[in-house]
């Protein structure tokens, strides 16, 4: 999220950002509706600020006024306090009004991208940095990865679809185990050589979590989302909520009832301070139907969750409303999980194979750093990153993405693409990312210079170390042998039980 006062400060900038990087909407008109609400919340938030001090400067007053015995003065000045009390309560709901509208305006706004990122509308503008070792020269034809799979009898995505659907696969025997051996050999190596702590976290996340590193609201069409069984017994929390009484909702209630667009829970609530007027058989069922309608908010607040896209999200989620001291940074962590995408943009793109899948595993890089070594720290991430294909002997080449091309959350990405002999062309295995203080703000993750008190916002990078699932895919073209058997690489081979092949006699079909 973009800090409200840089977009102040900055507005030919923020104009440039947005329109290099194709935003959907005007770029003046985004600027003009940001400028008008935070003008808007800041009068109320000075507004509200006039009226607290009348407050307690009268509060004052009528201790004076009681200490030297004037009842006269002191009342009159309590009337005052009253009316001011009131004019606190409506400047609160309006400040907190803008705040929410402003935030949700900001909220959809992608990152500004680097002075040095390439200015372009799409993957046509994206530049090639290096490229590193040569596809090998076949004699035949090579396979694509579905091919060599399904032949050895190790893929099957028949049984898959019968089982969850289009876009999932069944690995087994050598094939199931290669795919474990790329990822304990990733985790090895990030932790081993490059500084990484593996961390592993949880697969199911709030939305809260999903919103501090992006994913939500901008692409909730791409995410899966769970829901817990209904557990609320409504007749207790009805009588609960007549203990508390209109008061004692608001206060523990509150934030739900009138944080949600449906108008349900306030509308009824209005009804209970009648209460005098209500019959003692109206008012249980004014409470239980409250009880009901808070209930399905509170479900849609506490008991949802989603399953995780990349580890990416809980692992920078890790700093989330915290404040790291800068001795402890850079903080590297790294991750290998099964990630879930529903893919709802990739409707009829690589439906055949393993590239597109809604389940998939991901050693993931995840780095937390001060602004002034972001830079560095992400030339180093995507070297990390581009040692796996090293290692495993994969041709590879690295592209920084274009303006139109990276992510919401990025301000400059490198994408890593391996060499598939089966397609003929390069696919990306691996994406690198400096989101600077973006996803900082939106998690309130913070750290504390040597040299200061005042905290400041940190600086997140993520990366694929790399994409497990299109790791293997680059290994079986790579590797393939014209019998149909497929070499395992040396840097593999001390995670497979002894196999330097995997061959149709390999392992068994179950």
């Amino acid at each position: 999220m973009l800090d409200v006062k840089w977009i102040r400060d900055n507005k030919g900038a923020f104009i440039k950002g947005l329109t290099d990087r194709g935003f959907e909407a005007s770029a003046r008109a985004t600027l003009n509706k940001i400028l008008k609400l935070d003008e808007q919340r800041r009068a109320a938030i000075q507004k509200l600020q006039e009226a607290q001090s009348r407050r307690n400067a009268a509060s004052k007053e009528i201790a004076n006024a009681k200490a030297s015995g004037d009842k006269a003065a002191a009342e009159r000045l309590m009337d005052q306090v009253a009316a001011v009390k009131g004019a606190i309560q409506e400047g609160e709901t309006e400040e907190k009004r803008l705040d929410e509208e402003l935030r949700n305006l900001l909220a959809t706004i992608p990152n500004t991208p680097a002075p040095d990122v390439p200015v372009g509308p799409d993957a046509g503008a994206n530049v090639v940095v290096r490229e590193v070792g040569k596809p090998k020269q076949f004699v035949l034809q090579p396979k694509q990865h579905f091919e060599i799979g399904e032949a050895l009898g190790l893929m099957d995505f028949e049984t898959a679809a019968k089982l969850s659907g289009a876009r999932f696969v069944v690995l087994k025997g050598a094939l199931a185990r290669l795919e474990r051996a790329l990822v304990q050999f990733m985790l090895d190596l990030h932790t081993s050589e490059h500084g990484y702590t593996e961390v592993a976290p949880p697969l199911l996340v709030r939305t809260d979590t999903m919103f501090g590193t992006a994913q939500l609201p901008k692409f909730i069409d791409d995410q899966f989302k769970t829901r817990k069984p209904d557990t609320i017994d409504y007749k207790p929390f009805a009588d609960e909520l007549m203990k508390l009484g209109p008061r004692g909702i608001d206060e523990k209630y509150g934030g739900v009832i009138f944080n949600q667009s449906d108008p349900g829970p306030a509308m009824l609530l209005s009804y209970i301070p009648q209460a005098e007027d209500l019959s003692p058989d109206e008012l249980p069922k004014i409470y239980l139907s409250l009880a009901y309608a808070l209930g399905e908010h509170l479900r849609e607040a506490q008991l949802d969750a989603w399953l995780i896209p990349t580890a990416e999200v809980p692992l920078t989620n890790l700093v989330r409303e915290d404040i790291v001291d800068e001795a402890k940074l850079p903080m590297r962590v790294t991750a290998g999980t099964p990630c879930f995408r529903a893919e709802a943009g990739a409707a009829g793109k690589d439906t055949r194979g393993m590239i597109r899948q809604h389940q998939f595993d991901k050693v993931e890089l995840v780095s937390i750093t001060t602004p002034e070594k972001s830079a560095e720290e992400h030339e180093r991430m995507t070297k990390c990153a581009e040692t796996v294909l090293q290692k495993l002997e994969l041709p590879y080449r690295v592209m920084v993405l274009s303006t139109g091309d990276m992510g919401f959350a990025a301000q400059k990405t490198y994408d890593i693409e391996v060499w598939l002999p089966g397609q003929g062309m390069y696919r990306e295995i691996s994406s690198c990312s400096n989101c600077s203080d973006f996803q900082a703000r939106r998690m309130n993750a913070r750290y504390r210079p040597t040299d200061s008190k005042q905290p400041r916002l940190v600086h997140t990078l993520n990366g694929s170390g790399v994409a497990v699932g299109r790791a293997l895919i680059a290994v079986l073209e790579n590797y393939q042998e014209e019998d149909g058997s497929v070499r395992i690489p040396d840097a593999l081979k001390p995670y497979m039980g002894g196999l330097t092949e995997i061959a149709a006699s390999a392992s068994p079909i179950v």
